[in-house]
């Protein structure tokens, strides 16, 4: 094997590393939506899982089953921008701000 391509695979083994402890880190971060002006919170962690979806008291006794839907589906939609915007992030430390397709 030539010293240019051990290189290659040395760089590409520790971005290979790299990308797992990203992963690693994300899994236990958190990022929050709150929509309706507090009426629903819904957390995510920065593995684009929802781990908590709050609904205020007053919102669950309004009734307006459509209402508290939209928010809902609001605020996950919400909360999973954030965490691609976070995971984005971290991984743009490890690449450079070069982009690497299907990463995350």
């Amino acid at each position: 094997m030539s010293k240019g391509l051990g290189d290659i695979m040395k760089q590409a083994q520790q971005m290979q590393a790299g990308m797992a402890r990203i992963q690693q880190d994300l899994a236990g971060r958190r990022v929050e939506a709150t929509v309706g002006g507090g009426a629903v919170r819904v957390v995510a962690d920065g593995a684009q899982n929802v781990v908590e979806v709050r609904i205020s008291p007053e919102a669950a006794a309004s009734g307006d089953a459509e209402m508290l839907q939209e928010l809902v589906l609001t605020g996950v939609n919400e909360a999973l921008k954030k965490s691609r915007d976070l995971a984005a992030q971290e991984m743009a430390k490890l690449t450079g701000g070069m982009s690497l397709p299907g990463l995350f």
